[in-house]
């Protein structure tokens, strides 16, 4: 398997939920004096978007290239035109991805944002409140939404603004004024990062449907085959394919401890098909803990607390086979430690799945479970073909 390409030097800082998340963003995109290269797949109409918005349109207003991309199913097509008239009238560059399917099945799920090639961000995080459901902005959710993101100073930054570039490429015709933003970034004087913390090996990993496409799988079974002590992985959207679990079930069989958080509640077909796999993952003696606090969005992992990744893809075949999706992987005690904690303190708001319990549900739901594997592992099959044929 291909190794994942780690940089070193790079200042990396775990944001925990969209209240430490957002106010980085947007300061940072307030701080912007040349571009502003912005990914999301939902950037919804509440508090948050307007919030976000408003932020990329002052820095248009200065004189910043400002490119933003939304991917036309997560945001919405009543949405997404919104944003496109708003976004002509300010100065705001605008794209949205596949628009009615006319480049396959593929999303674009990826959450990135890079603000004058010094500053880049790498999240699970949507642009949609806290405080108010995925599916449906009415709902007020019991707690903040659980994700996370970071913010990254350093030589990473440049892979993440060249893989943005691609992006923006791939969907059009860059600018006519390429070589007025090219000599104002020559003339640009990066500020100092103003840190505290060490800087650290990090790797951004993507996965796409040309020269990515387990990428981010990959990066994940040669952690979990390197673990030694400690597995903490927490995603909303448990359905891997048969070499995620079989990595799972032979970390613990070896003695790793094991931890798996999942989300559950928000799609009920979701849940029967996660908890089809609960049986012979607990049985090889992974430890499983499901989320009801409130929703679970976070695409989080720690292994022996060294190794840890952040970003928007899930444990399912559409993030894994189907979607672009972009993570960060760090090699850093520090960072690992602190999310490793992040991780436990979800645990403890979370219940156990015990394996004697789970034996005990009546027979027609266990079937329903596997109805719904089979249903959920033909659907992905037919969209991974659909999108390559």
């Amino acid at each position: 398997m291909r190794s994942v390409k780690f940089t070193a030097d790079n200042i990396v800082t775990l944001l925990h939920c969209g209240a430490e998340f957002f106010p980085a963003l947007a300061a940072a995109i307030d701080a912007a004096e040349v571009e502003v290269y912005f990914e999301t797949y939902i950037f919804a109409d509440d508090e948050t978007g307007t919030r976000i918005a408003a932020a990329l349109q002052r820095a248009a207003a200065r004189g910043v290239f400002v490119n933003v991309i939304v991917d036309w199913l997560g945001t919405g097509e009543a949405q997404s035109l919104r944003l496109k008239q708003e976004f002509a009238r300010t100065g705001v560059n605008f794209r949205r991805y596949n628009p009615w399917f006319r480049r396959g099945m593929s999303r674009m799920h990826r959450k990135l944002c890079v603000v004058d090639r010094q500053i880049g961000f790498v999240s699970g995080l949507n642009i949609n409140d806290d405080m108010r459901d995925d599916e449906d902005s009415r709902v007020i959710l019991p707690a903040p939404r659980w994700d996370f993101g970071v913010s990254i100073i350093g030589p990473l930054v440049t892979e993440i603004q060249q893989e943005m570039e691609a992006q923006w490429v791939s969907m059009g015709r860059l600018q006519l004024n390429l070589r007025a933003r090219l000599e104002r970034l020559k003339a640009y004087r990066h500020p100092p990062p103003d840190v505290t913390v060490a800087p650290a090996m990090a790797a951004l990993v993507v996965r796409d449907n040309l020269r990515n496409r387990r990428t981010i799988e990959r990066a994940y079974l040669q952690a979990l085959g390197r673990a030694r002590n400690e597995v903490w992985l927490a995603n909303p959207y448990f359905a891997p394919g048969r070499k995620m679990r079989v990595a799972l079930a032979a970390a613990a069989a070896r003695g790793v401890s094991v931890t798996l958080l999942l989300g559950v509640g928000q799609f009920r077909l979701q849940d029967a098909v996660a908890r089809s796999y609960y049986p012979k993952l607990l049985k090889s003696g992974v430890r499983i803990l499901e989320y009801r606090k409130t929703q679970l969005h976070g695409k989080v992992a720690v292994v022996d607390d060294q190794w840890a990744t952040v970003g928007s893809s899930n444990y399912d075949g559409l993030s894994l086979f189907i979607n672009q999706e972009a993570n960060v992987v760090v090699r850093d005690v520090a960072f690992a430690t602190a999310l490793r904690q992040q991780i436990a303190s979800g645990v403890a708001d979370s219940v156990a799945v015990r394996q004697e319990d789970f034996a005990k549900i009546h027979w027609c739901k266990r079937i329903g479970y596997r109805i719904a594997y089979f249903f959920y592992r033909n659907t992905i099959r037919f969209i991974t073909w659909a999108n390559e044929s």
